[in-house]
């Protein structure tokens, strides 16, 4: 037998493969999952004009997010005050606000951290998204998908459910609104 037998393999994934979920509001390609890493799930994200993801918490998993193209808006504390209506508007205690991230932006979240994204301009952002410990936000990604896909209004009820199986606490709501002013 040589040595090389059964010799664990590295992943490749070139530019514009993986299974890619696509909505109105996101396009999600999955680039690691479960299957290959034991630490992270990653993912390629195009995030649509008007999208805002809302401010959200895990008690558990901890996320990266790398900004490729276009700006995002981003949050990534504790607030002084959890308004439930709008997280563009928070401080932290320390003066934190939040952010246009441009791309080279590395947003890290802890566990328990607040956080949140919005495209609020015209065109597409990309980003790169890694998420701890995998599978969890595979199968989320999955389901959320199918909610928005359904088309009309956004089923709040339907994703707040969604999120209470995958350890997220949903802090402001999710909106997408294809006409957002930049």
């Amino acid at each position: 037998m040589s040595l090389l037998e059964g010799a664990p393999e590295g992943l490749l994934v070139p530019p514009g493969q993986g299974r890619t979920l696509r909505t109105p509001a996101q396009q999600v390609t999955f680039k690691v999952t479960g299957e290959h890493s034991r630490v992270a799930s990653s993912f390629e994200v195009v995030v649509s004009p008007g999208f805002d993801v809302g401010a959200h918490v895990h008690t558990r998993s901890e996320e990266l997010f790398y900004v490729l193209e276009g700006e995002l808006d981003v949050l990534a504390f504790e607030p002084r005050v959890r308004t439930r209506d709008d997280w563009r508007n928070w401080e932290s205690s320390s003066g934190k606000r939040v952010v246009r991230a441009t791309p080279g932006t590395v947003i890290v979240v802890p566990p328990g951290c607040p956080h949140a994204f919005a495209n609020r301009t015209d065109a597409p952002a990309k980003m790169f998204f890694q998420a701890s410990p995998p599978p969890d936000h595979e199968r989320y990604f999955d389901e959320l998908l199918e909610i928005l896909d359904q088309g009309g209004p956004v089923d709040h009820a339907a994703i707040a459910a969604l999120r209470a199986r995958y350890d997220i606490e949903q802090l402001t709501p999710l909106r997408h609104d294809a006409h957002a002013e930049a």
